[in-house]
């Protein structure tokens, strides 16, 4: 209806109609336009111009103006016209031998009226059906009560004109005839359907009202920065209240309007959640689409037009308003057509942008990692043989190898050349599509070099991951909430390659996860590598890590680039990674005993009743009892969540480990599958498998009880945010120790603390100011200069005493050993004789193996042993 101004010779077709979401997307002459009929964002009109002259207009209202209207059904009202001509005539009005000429006839022809379609309709009757056809939504019936009124009219009129006396005879003896006997059969099934529809009409809208808007206001207050599920809900309700102001209220929080463009335009746009890879694509429209609707959060794309590669990616709708913190504002999506075949097989373009060592032209990066295959035809190419690839001096142990020496260390398990998992020189059956692993830096550079490409500088590589660009931004979502379920950490060993979800900006897969990647950069140890590996931590798809050069563990990959002006790149592109800024802890001083004090009685409180309560117990579990606890915190009104679970095997009461976690539960929306939650199977499950207890507390701003300013407190630690965000951690972790001390079944003098990378720097906090643990696993540990005095760990450090392992990685960019690790371990003030520390050929997660032996010895040293 709205697409009327067009004429007939400018006219093209409405290209699609998306009935889910209201919206009705026109194209005349390349300019296209999206009327949104639910709720548009301006109200006016806008031109369609052919040749500079206008050929029509297309007019759109604001949510202002369709506040306090009655609903407006007059589309339900056509549609219900549609059904009974068809039912008095036989015939639809429109009737057309193709799509595109239904359509015209629809927006600019009259249909033949029913009783001349057929002489026996009443023109009482005619009339009716005649009105709710009508083109102009004005001139229709504005609502099925007024189109039932009319119909009763005319039954009224009915028995007035051909009934003298209103009973059943005469009502039988009349309706055998023709001339009654249509119009009133027609009127009796458009009476029954009228009320059927206007019932259920009823009851979706309140529906809508009184259970979908409670739900969808509570799914927007509890969910941080993706709100899929609370706006398809809302697109659900908009189907009964469309202009209803708090359905547009709630729009307004779940969802933004963006821009869509290729280059060239043409491109078919599709989208689905990025959450739900195995959903049906949604059909958006043709680029570039102007402001279209769509919810806050993480989606995939796919870009297709005939004689161009299909683009595949991934982006955020949203961004962070600069200068801000929780005010999000729209993310455009762009994006660069090639043609088929103009591209380097295998890869996909990266589209360049300002960074922080000048501007990027685009680039190709490599779709998967170099799989087993690919590095074979490097091997049998002659690779190993012709050092014309190997490029790089090297540098091991500060001494340098000749290329003769160097050929030595690369060898695999039978000692013929090749990566170090391999056997006899080729690798497992079945694993061509695997990503070669046990490969050195300078292995990778020379592969690279085989195949005229080079390996990614961090930049580049950060780039393709989606970081450091104004197109598309992955602001603060790192690997945490979005990568983990479709890559592969916390695994027990690589997949083949693309055989999972996580494709990043730009269309590249397992980026995150799977195999870790080398980078061109030189650092401090070696060389940066980038990603995580199996069997690493989500978080370390955002972290830099490094290793040296001549490092063949199993983690090892990489993927290739290719620089199509690699002149234009900038030369600091190439230098080397510095980690952030070096403070030197050693010669920090800690505040006096009493000042210490004072500090120490921020985390004091009033010992109430924790209202304790059994939320639920599991017994499924051959190995542990899980129960879920709630109780009172020791601020506010807020109650904490626990998780409790008690080893099946062992006899009561329980050692128990209580469990500080790392910063990716600040992405959890829920804690009522921590059992699925990839911490409790790595890092606790083997605690209850040897008959101790553990105990996982739910702290301020994680699971469920996270709040969206989280994040940006942990950034900005300077803050006094901050300092009352660690007050609550800690007296968080001080009222579990209190419930546990209320149960019978657990040993409250065998209590230990076991902190995770977030929970590592705790383990310098907790233990100075609660002497109820006996001890101590870091998993690692490491100082960080975060916080105001009050809450800084340099203040606490010194006075704890309890006995303390630490795990750590000897190449963690994280807690650099140098400048974080060792400060620590120096500083702690544990005995000598009661702290230890080991350090792995890791970056920031020791090996699990490792992890499970030295944590359990050590409790077993300090608890005492379980059976």
């Amino acid at each position: 209806q709205e697409a009327q101004g067009l004429d007939k010779a400018h006219k093209k077709k409405i290209v699609h109609r998306d009935i889910k979401s209201a919206k009705i997307i026109v194209t005349a002459d390349g300019v296209t336009k999206i009327l949104d009929f639910g709720i548009a964002k301006l109200a006016g009109q806008t031109q369609v111009t052919k040749d500079g002259a206008s050929v029509g207009t297309v007019s759109y209202m604001s949510p202002e103006q369709t506040l306090g209207k009655e609903v407006d059904h007059r589309s339900d009202i056509w549609s219900l016209g549609v059904v009974l001509y068809e039912m008095l005539t036989g015939l639809t009005p429109f009737q057309r031998d193709y799509e595109q000429a239904i359509v015209y006839s629809i927006m600019n022809e009259e249909p033949q009226h029913v009783n001349m379609v057929n002489p026996a309709i009443p023109i009482e009757l005619d009339r009716i059906v005649d009105k709710a056809l009508q083109k102009n939504p004005e001139s229709r019936y504005s609502s099925a009560a007024d189109m039932l009124k009319d119909l009763k009219d005319y039954q009224d009129s009915l028995q007035m004109d051909k009934m003298k006396v209103f009973n059943l005879q005469t009502i039988l003896r009349l309706i055998r005839k023709p001339k009654v006997a249509i119009p009133g059969v027609s009127f009796i099934v458009v009476v029954s359907l009228l009320a059927i529809w206007l019932s259920g009409r009823q009851a979706k809208i309140n529906w809508a009202k009184e259970e979908a808007l409670p739900e969808i206001r509570r799914l927007v207050e509890t969910n941080w920065r993706d709100f899929t599920d609370a706006y398809e809900l809302a697109e659900k309700a908009e189907n009964y209240i469309p202009n209803n102001p708090e359905l547009v209220e709630l729009f307004s929080k779940s969802s933004l309007n963006i821009n869509i463009n290729t280059e060239p335009p043409g491109s078919n746009i599709f989208v689905k959640n990025y959450q739900s890879p195995d959903i049906e694509w949604e059909y958006l429209g043709v680029s570039p689409i102007k402001n279209t609707r769509l919810p806050i959060g993480i989606v995939r794309w796919k870009m297709e037009k005939e004689g161009y590669e299909t683009v595949m990616a991934a982006s955020s709708t949203w961004d962070i308003i600069p200068g801000y913190h929780t005010l999000l504002g729209p993310n455009d999506f762009n994006r660069v057509m090639d043609e088929i075949g103009s591209i380097p097989a295998g890869m996909v373009r990266v589209q360049g942008a300002e960074s922080s060592v000048g501007n990027l032209d685009d680039f190709y990066i490599d779709r998967y990692e170099v799989t087993n295959k690919q590095y074979k035809e490097f091997i049998d190419g002659g690779g190993y043989r012709n050092n014309e690839y190997w490029k790089h001096e090297f540098i091991k142990d500060e001494r340098t190898l000749t290329w003769e020496e160097a050929m030595v260390e690369f060898v695999d398990q039978t000692g013929r050349p090749g990566p170090a998992t391999w056997q006899a020189g080729d690798h497992q059956k079945d694993q061509d599509n695997y990503p070669v692993s046990g490969i050195s830096w300078y292995e990778a550079a020379a592969y690279a070099e085989f195949m005229g490409k080079s390996l990614p500088t961090e930049h580049h590589w950060g780039l393709a991951r989606g970081e450091n660009t104004p197109l598309i931004k992955w602001p603060q979502l790192g690997g945490y909430a979005v990568f983990a379920p479709f890559s592969n950490f916390m695994g027990q060993g690589p997949v083949s390659a693309g055989n999972l979800p996580g494709v990043t900006s730009y269309g590249a897969y397992d980026m995150a996860g799977n195999v870790r990647e080398w980078c061109w950069n030189e650092t401090s140890k070696g060389r940066l590598i980038r990603g995580g590996a199996w069997n690493d931590n989500t978080y370390m798809f955002t972290a830099l890590s490094q290793a040296p050069p001549f490092d063949r563990s199993q983690k090892n990959g990489f993927r290739c680039v290719l620089y199509p002006d690699p002149e234009n790149i900038p030369e600091s592109a190439f230098g080397a990674v510095k980690f952030g800024e070096v403070k030197d802890f050693y010669e920090e001083q800690p505040v006096s005993d009493r000042i210490f004090q004072v500090y120490k009685e921020q985390f004091s409180y009033d010992k109430t009743d924790l209202n304790a309560n059994m939320e639920s117990r599991d017994e499924t579990s051959e190995d542990w009892i899980h129960e879920t606890i709630s109780f009172d915190a020791a601020y506010g009104d807020e109650r904490i969540v626990a998780h409790l679970f008690l080893p099946k095997n062992a006899t009561p009461p329980y050692q128990t480990i209580i469990y500080f976690p790392g910063s990716g539960t600040q992405f959890q929306s829920s804690s009522e599958n921590i059992e699925d939650y990839f911490e409790f199977p790595i890092f606790l499950s083997f605690f209850l498998k040897n008959n101790r207890a553990v105990l996982f507390p739910i702290y301020h701003g994680t699971f469920e009880r996270r709040i969206t300013a989280t994040v940006p407190i942990l950034r900005q630690s300077d803050t006094y945010l901050y300092s009352e965000s660690m007050i609550k951690w800690v007296k968080d972790f001080k009222r579990s120790l209190d419930y546990l001390e209320t149960r019978g079944d657990i040993d409250s003098n065998k209590l230990g603390f076991y902190g995770m990378s977030w929970g590592g720097l705790l383990g310098a906090i907790i233990p100075a100011v609660d002497d109820r643990l006996v001890a101590s696993v870091l998993m690692p540990g490491g100082l960080s200069d975060l916080g105001r005095p009050e809450v800084n760990q340099i203040n606490y450090i010194t006075r704890v005493t309890t006995p303390t392992l630490m795990l750590n990685g000897k190449y963690d960019t994280i807690f650099p050993y140098e400048t974080s690790i060792k400060p620590f371990f120096d500083l702690l003030g544990t005995a000598d004789e009661h702290k230890k520390l080991l350090l792995y050929e890791t970056d920031h997660i020791p090996p699990r193996n490792e992890l499970i032996k030295e944590a359990l010895a050590w409790f077993d040293m300090y608890l005492g042993s379980v059976r």
